[in-house]
């Protein structure tokens, strides 16, 4: 072939070359095409937020450990402030499977194998001990062990790890389950339940403003079948090592230890139960 027809051919192969090589160059930047919005990193939460995860249910303003953390986590990636964007879903819909209008949420979702199988995880950002929560006068007060614990009537939200933990882990029968956590205090609170079990940022939160009369009556263990808080995606999403790899460096620099120190602060003269 003589150079006269093999040029057109070069320039149209390099061409292609380039084409195909463009999205690649994007990937792991704001611009990359997997995100929902390119150019935009969508991050869901529940409606509303709670303190000290994040302050004044406002997820925008970066006050709380957890939204501090997805700025933290937003910058590393590459993004400004301004390119973060909120999506405000019920906590059912975070966990359902199927499509995300996200491309992570973070809600204090625990990672377990039951979920993982249809959505997908980051590593663990947060593991937490359970506080147990109760009125003044309630039988959990003085308890000092899970058999005390067992003559109790508890309560816990519809699809969470606290209800799969007073099951399994302190051994409780006929839990009485609410569509969500405000149900449960309400319940407490109408002499229903005798106590219910939340992770300790949360149970400090409901015992100062949610339902001051109440209080921390003890501290258990985190549970052993539970891995800690994960941020959560919609099964086989692409981005996952992209986020996966920021949050590593986020926690080798120390920087999710410092948020924690910041925002979950548990008291250590409350008692421990730990069998």
């Amino acid at each position: 072939m003589s150079d006269r027809f093999l040029t057109p051919f070069l320039a149209l192969a390099a061409a292609l070359t380039l084409a195909t090589a463009a999205p690649a160059q994007e990937t792991g930047t704001p611009d990359d095409a997997r995100l929902i919005h390119p150019g935009m990193l969508t991050v869901g939460t529940s409606d509303p937020v709670y303190p000290p995860w994040m302050m004044n249910d406002s997820p925008e303003s970066g006050e709380g450990f957890e939204n501090a953390l997805v700025y933290a986590l937003a910058e590393d990636m590459g993004f400004a402030r301004d390119q973060v964007q909120w999506v405000r879903l019920t906590f059912e819909q975070i966990i359902a499977p199927g499509d995300k209008p996200f491309d992570f949420a973070i809600n204090q979702v625990s990672v377990t194998p039951a979920r993982a199988e249809v959505v997908g995880f980051s590593q663990v950002y947060y593991q937490s001990d359970k506080a147990v929560i109760a009125l003044p006068g309630s039988p959990v007060e003085g308890a000092t062990s899970f058999a005390d614990l067992r003559s109790a009537r508890w309560g816990a939200a519809i699809g969470t790890t606290d209800l799969a933990y007073l099951e399994t882990v302190v051994g409780a029968t006929d839990v009485a389950v609410y569509d969500d956590q405000v149900g449960v205090f309400q319940a407490m609170q109408a002499g229903q339940i005798d106590a219910t079990v939340a992770a300790v940022p949360t149970a400090l939160f409901a015992t100062a403003v949610q339902i001051p009369e109440a209080a921390i009556v003890a501290i258990l263990p985190p549970d052993a079948h539970d891995e800690g808080h994960g941020l959560l995606f919609e099964q086989g999403n692409a981005l996952i090592p992209w986020v996966d790899a920021s949050l590593t460096r986020l926690i080798e620099a120390g920087t999710v230890q410092e948020l924690v120190n910041t925002w979950l602060v548990a008291d250590p003269s409350l008692p421990i139960i730990t069998e």
